[in-house]
């Protein structure tokens, strides 16, 4: 008999199998799969703080990091540095940071978050808590750490280097 936590199972039945149960089978699909869910129900968290998933977290490594620059930015949260000027000028329309020419390098932006900035980002984290808590209420705080560990190594796949001293 099958098992109903088998997530290769078409929801709801519990009998017949999905159609996509050999994607199932693949790290990167079941990830996808979780990812879905997790951005839905963060999407319905961040709407009431004006904020986007991107916005965000952006605002997080900002209050974090005052002073960061924009390149460094955009290095931290993976983002091309064209599409963060739009994020950042979000985030400053909003009135929720500040972007200053860097000592040292004019050319560059310092940012750092206002006294609004940090007030919604104190509002929003813990909102993102319970959302983290709620999403991952099945797993125990060793299975929770496990995940993020495991999750953290396949990351680290990409900047590691084969036998030529290539990146895989």
């Amino acid at each position: 008999m099958a098992n109903r936590a088998d997530p290769a199972l078409k929801a709801g039945s519990g009998h017949e199998p999905s159609r996509d149960a050999t994607l199932r089978s693949f790290t990167g699909y079941s990830m996808k799969r979780a990812f879905h869910a997790i951005q839905a129900d963060l999407k319905d968290v961040l709407e009431p703080f004006g904020l986007r998933m991107l916005t965000f977290s952006a605002l997080v490594v900002i209050v974090d990091n005052p002073g960061l620059r924009q390149a460094e930015l955009a290095d931290a949260l993976v983002i091309e540095r064209p599409n963060m000027v739009l994020i950042v000028d979000q985030l400053v329309a909003a009135g929720l940071i500040s972007r200053a020419p860097a000592e040292g390098d004019r050319r560059a932006y310092a940012l750092r978050p206002t006294e609004e900035g940090c007030a919604l980002y104190q509002r929003a984290t813990a909102a993102v808590r319970a959302h983290d808590d709620r999403m991952t209420k099945n797993l125990d705080e060793e299975k929770r750490q496990l995940l993020v560990s495991a999750l953290g190594l396949i990351e680290a796949v990409q900047w590691e280097e084969d036998d030529n001293g290539e990146r895989s």
